[in-house]
Formats: C-alpha cells, structure tokens, sequence
C-alpha cells in the first residue's frame, strides 16, 4: 500500500460507519489504528487491538494524558497550550507526533515554531518519543502536495522522529509523500478517494454493503405521485415498490429521483422523496420483484461514490451516516 511504509489504519467515526468490531478484526495487519474519541480507543482494547493507536485530534483536556498512558495511546499535539498539560503529567511516558500546519490551515503548529516545541517535548519526562506529521488539503490533485510537502520538509529538517504525511489520496497518487507512516482512510473501505477516477479503477472493493428488502408493492395509473411533496409524478402506469430505508437508517433524504438502487440484483432506480422510514423505487426494469425481494442501496454492485455523486456529496458522508439502527452482519 505504502511501499515500506508502516500503516496507520484511520478508523475515526467509528470506522467510517463500518464499526470498530469489523475494524478491529478487517485491519488485523496495520501496524497502528487511528481515529479521535476515547471511548472507541478503549474499545479497540478491549476487543483485543495490542499494536500502537494514534489520538488524530490528541487530548481535550489535561485528563485525557491520563488515559492515553492507561490505555498506551499515542497523542497528537497540534498547539502549544498542550505542551503544559504534558509538562505536568506524572503517568507513563507517552508518544507524541507534533502536528504541522503545512497550509491546510486546520490544525497543526506553526512551520516556525516547529524546531521550539519539539525540543521543548522531547525534553519533558511525560513525554516518550516525539514523531512529526502534517495533512494535505490538495492530494487528490496531481500537484496538490507539493507546496505542503517543501513547507513540512523545511519546519523539520534536522529533527528527529519518524514521518507521517499521506492520506488516501497521496498513498494512491504521491509515492515520494509515503515517509515512514501513511495514514489511509476511505480507500480501506473500499470508496475513491478521487472524484475522477473510481474505486474499481484503484483496484478498491466495498467493505459495505447497505441493503433492505421490498415491504409493498404500489400500481400507480398516470397522473399519481409519490411520497411526501408529490416530487414525482408517473407519466403512465407503472409498479413501484416501497424499501425499509430512510434517512433515519442514514440514507439521504436529498437523494433524488433517478439516484439508483439495485433491486433483485436488477439496477433501477429510487422514485419520488426519501421518508424517514422508507424510499421507493422503480420496478418497471424488475418485473419479478415483490414483496421480500432485496434491495442494495450502495455495495458490490452499486458504488457508494456513485450514490454519493447523484447526492451532491461524497461517498465519506454516506458510510459514516448508516444509522447505529441498522443492524450489522460482520463477514470475515
């Protein structure tokens, strides 16, 4: 993946909406696992996670030190009023990655302060190992990582501690940004990280497959609608059929008539506004179906990117907002 890069498994927002049991047992080969709330932290322990764990947002407060040395977690530190709830901490050595703003302008310390602060850390006894790291905002651009790239490179030249730079995007398209640790989120779910090219192209196959079945089947004559609003309305007779999925299961409510779904493993297509507890769709393409018949809203037949395109948005939103409603079968 990275070449001879070790991996950091991002699994933030409970696995991109996969679930930390299917995280923890998917990515049993990744050297470290990364995500940001404590809670999912101590369960990946108590599911048996033993390697490294890396806090992406680091602690919010001064007792989150204590449970990092209790649950020997790794910390972010991406400002310096940080360093002094360090300075007082009185647990386990930890290891820290130092965060750098190289232009994304989200979190990180400031390019100039770099050299100060990681002196300052390295020296502290609370503190273990200091590593250095930043987050590209550009990298699914062909030269979206380069000015980032010149800026970590100069804040950190002479320092010690090993490296971590790219996300998805620049394992996939920036070689030269793998450093010591990459740090790959929603290509191990299986969804692009590209807006133009697909996850089939990249060799990606979908971890999640979001599926339901038919509950109804409605005859509609021309001149009747559907759903709430009346969004659509059928030009002729047609056979149409009611799925157990809204957007209280995480399907989106702005998903439009004409966003596909695959019915009987027959692409067709949903009709009229999502409700909270159920969509319809267009069975003209599916004359068998009926009640019980399956449904997959996005999986191996249907990529969420493409979803996600007809949505207005990316494939990232769709796996993370699957309701914990939804019930979950893990297959190895």
């Amino acid at each position: 993946m990275g070449g001879s890069a070790r991996v950091w498994a991002v699994v933030k927002a409970s696995a991109y909406g996969h679930g930390m049991v299917a995280a923890v047992r998917g990515f049993s080969q990744a050297d470290g696992l990364a995500l940001l709330d404590f809670d999912s932290a101590r369960l990946a322990r108590e599911l048996g996670w033993t390697r490294p764990i890396l806090m992406l947002e680091g602690p919010f407060e001064p007792a989150d030190l204590d449970t990092a040395s209790a649950l020997d977690l790794s910390l972010v530190v991406h400002d310096r009023s940080q360093l002094a709830w360090f300075a007082a901490h009185h647990g386990s050595p930890l290891d820290v990655w130092l965060k750098i703003n190289s232009g994304m302008n989200r979190l990180g310390v400031r390019t100039g302060d770099v050299t100060e602060l990681h002196g300052r850390l390295s020296a502290l006894p609370g503190v273990a190992r200091v590593s250095l790291m930043t987050h590209f905002a550009d990298a699914d651009l062909s030269d979206g990582t380069q000015s980032a790239r010149v800026r970590f490179d100069a804040a950190t030249r002479g320092l010690s501690g090993d490296r971590s730079l790219a996300n998805s995007a620049a394992v996939g398209l920036h070689a030269e940004t793998h450093a010591d640790w990459v740090r790959p989120g929603i290509m191990l779910y299986g969804a692009s990280p590209f807006e133009d090219r697909s996850a089939e192209s990249l060799g990606l196959r979908p971890a999640m497959s979001f599926e339901t079945r038919l509950i109804a089947v409605q005859h509609l004559n021309r001149g009747d609608t559907v759903g709430y609003g009346s969004t659509f309305t059928a030009p002729g007779p047609m056979r149409i059929g009611i799925a157990a999925c809204g957007y209280a299961d995480g399907y989106p409510r702005r998903a439009p008539s004409t966003t596909p779904v695959i019915v009987d493993g027959v692409r067709t297509q949903l009709l009229g506004r999502v409700s909270m507890d159920m969509l319809t769709v267009d069975l003209a393409t599916v004359p068998s179906a009926g009640i019980g018949s399956s449904v997959q809203l996005w999986g191996p037949m249907l990529p969420v990117d493409e979803v996600a395109r007809h949505c207005g948005t990316i494939g990232y939103e769709l796996l993370c907002a699957v309701a914990v409603r939804v019930p979950r079968i893990v297959q190895d």
